[in-house]
């Protein structure tokens, strides 16, 4: 029921992104497949050769913008025909976050000859596949009961993690064997979102003089196809066990912060108390696993007291939202442990200039470009984007090209295309200074200039002609 749940939510983001993004295209493709993979025919795909003849559909070529690491671009390949291929190994869990759809989105400038018709905006699925299997911390585990304890008795067990990002492929489903007297049981109990622990439940009456300790197999299978398992052996002896864990004041957090917060006052502190008394009510805090090395870059944690602060000052480029995953854990033999979820939103409180890229459909280094001098009127010669991670007006922005043969176009609030203004000759001029210029609309306003060139290209269209009409010249006959 709850699997369901949650993939019905994850439809309704995926449809909610696409719409908002307003993706012309939709291509999946798996995780692991060799590079150079088949994805698919942008040119059929987006219809935009469906009522041209074919002389015609030739004219059509396809340009890939952003081919940069950061937007993902780089992870494909588009040719001029529109045929879309992976460049590499695609690996999901590295490129993607659990329970999230993996996908990049891939900007295609469509041109018919020299004129632009139009950006396409490529989204490709990277489909998760089975290649983890779930995983205990260790492979065996130490389980202590009080033969004094009553049927309904429950203790905690480790919980298995599975590396896949899907939610299928991550589900994880328990299982305890060799449990042959029926003396235990197991149940489950949702942590947060698709995450469970096992709980281990005595079924009936203990007596360590008859057996003093029991070994049982807790199985974790995946939801993958074929599904994948591991196993954790269980030992359990009948003594005085620390049988409480500790339990967080909420099961998840959320925190909203400026990143001029100070690093010596802490964002959070948490809180955790454990019903046991001693050793084994004393708890202390630690990251679990489950939280990124990149957060922890920005975070710590005092094991102590619960405080969380900034390990240093953020930059206006970082990320805003950051999932951390505290554990509290008792003092007791075998120490007991909990987890609770914190959301850090990151507020950007700074004033950044504005980043501007350029991406040239003929690009002859990054700065300058080529043209042909007989380009028409309104063709297109570079795709601008323009970004600005502040908030509010502070992350608005105009841009201007001040120029006779070349203007900007807007597509988008933060995207532009470059165009022809003006008629080129090369034979009167074949090289052009071109700037951008790029505002924000804050308080004070912060701007950006871009530099280029642009190179005039010859064609033939200058007829030869004689120094002058008429030529004479004197000879003598018989020579």
């Amino acid at each position: 029921m709850m699997t369901g749940y949650i993939t019905l939510l994850v439809c309704l983001l995926h449809l909610l992104i696409t719409l908002v993004l307003s993706i012309d295209i939709t291509y999946h493709v798996n995780e692991e497949d060799s590079p150079h993979t088949y994805i698919g025919d942008i040119a059929v795909d987006s219809n935009l050769s469906h009522p041209l003849t074919h002389q015609q559909h030739t004219l059509i070529t396809f340009t890939q913008l952003q081919r940069t690491v950061e937007s993902g671009s780089h992870l494909f390949n588009v040719t001029n025909s529109g045929k879309l291929y992976t460049t590499q190994t695609l690996d999901a869990e590295s490129l993607c976050t659990y329970n999230k759809e993996c996908s990049r989105i891939v900007k295609v400038a469509v041109r018919k000859g020299k004129t632009f018709m139009k950006i396409l905006k490529v989204k490709i699925i990277i489909v998760d596949i089975n290649d983890h299997a779930p995983k205990f911390p260790e492979n065996q585990f130490h389980l202590e009961f009080d033969e004094n304890d009553g049927v309904g008795t429950k203790k905690s067990l480790p919980n298995s993690i599975d590396k896949d990002v899907s939610v299928q492929n991550s589900n994880i489903r328990y299982q305890l064997n060799k449990n042959i007297d029926g003396v235990f049981s197991l149940i489950t109990s949702n942590l947060y979102g698709n995450i469970f622990t096992p709980e281990i439940v005595l079924e009936k009456k203990l007596d360590r003089e008859t057996k003093a300790s029991h070994m049982l197999e807790l199985v974790a299978k995946d939801g993958g196809s074929p599904p994948k398992y591991d196993i954790l052996e269980i030992l359990i002896e009948l003594t005085d066990v620390n049988d409480n864990r500790p339990i967080f004041s909420q099961k998840m957090y959320n925190v909203s912060v400026t990143n001029s917060h100070k690093t010596s006052s802490p964002i959070l502190t948490l809180s955790a108390t454990d019903m046991d008394s001693g050793q084994n009510a004393k708890i202390s805090f630690l990251f679990n696993q489950q939280t990124s090395n990149e957060a922890k870059k920005h975070f710590t944690l005092n094991k102590i007291t619960g405080d969380i602060f900034f390990k240093q000052k953020f930059s206006y480029d970082n990320k805003q939202i950051y999932n951390l995953f505290v554990e509290a854990r008792d003092m007791g033999s075998p120490s007991l442990s909990s987890i609770t979820k914190i959301q850090v939103n990151v507020i950007n409180t700074q004033n950044s200039a504005p980043l501007i890229n350029i991406d040239f459909v003929s690009p002859l280094t990054e700065s300058s470009t080529a043209v042909s001098e007989d380009s028409e009127v309104d063709s297109f010669i570079a795709y601008v984007m323009v970004t600005d991670t502040d908030s509010g007006p502070n992350g608005e922005v105009i841009c201007d090209l001040k120029h006779d043969k070349f203007k900007l176009a807007k597509i988008d609030s933060k995207e532009y295309k470059m165009i022809v203004k003006g008629h080129l000759d090369r034979e009167i001029r074949d090289h052009y200074k071109v700037s951008v210029v790029c505002h924000d609309m804050g308080s004070p306003q912060l701007e950006s200039k871009k530099y280029f060139s642009v190179k005039v290209t010859d064609v033939n269209d200058v007829e030869p002609h004689f120094t002058k009409e008429t030529f004479q010249f004197l000879t003598y006959e018989n020579q």
